[in-house]
């Protein structure tokens, strides 16, 4: 078992999940392109400095990082929370309301879809 590839596909899915491109993570992360590519390709073993700078730019805490790896699946649940910690409060209070106008859409959605099925 190669634990480097293995981190590395883990770090990869963590970015792909975010939508973000090795060069966006980098900038994110105050890495260089490079470190991303070889990180994700298990060529090396990054320091506590780099792993840090990385969930700066996946607005990650380690722990969460390393739950996810150990488990070998993510916690979007987690994930969600740490992106939380890291905004200010007018963000946060922003985000609840789109948040709430979303889950009620979606449950209206559900509903909806249970009254078609039913008739």
């Amino acid at each position: 078992m190669n634990t480097g590839r293995n981190f590395g596909r883990h770090v990869r899915s963590l970015r792909r999940a975010r939508g973000m491109t090795q060069e966006a993570l980098a900038e994110r992360s105050g890495l260089s392109a490079d470190t991303i590519r070889r990180l994700e390709h298990g060529s090396f073993s990054p320091s506590l400095d780099t792993l840090r700078k990385l969930c700066s730019g996946l607005d990650l805490m380690l722990s969460t990082l390393f739950e996810s790896f150990e488990l070998g699946d993510r916690n979007e649940a987690r994930e969600l929370l740490d992106l939380l910690g890291t905004r200010a409060s007018y963000e946060l209070t922003l985000a609840t309301t789109i948040l709430r106008s979303l889950f009620e859409a979606l449950d209206y959605a559900a509903a909806e879809a249970r009254k078609g099925g039913d008739g």
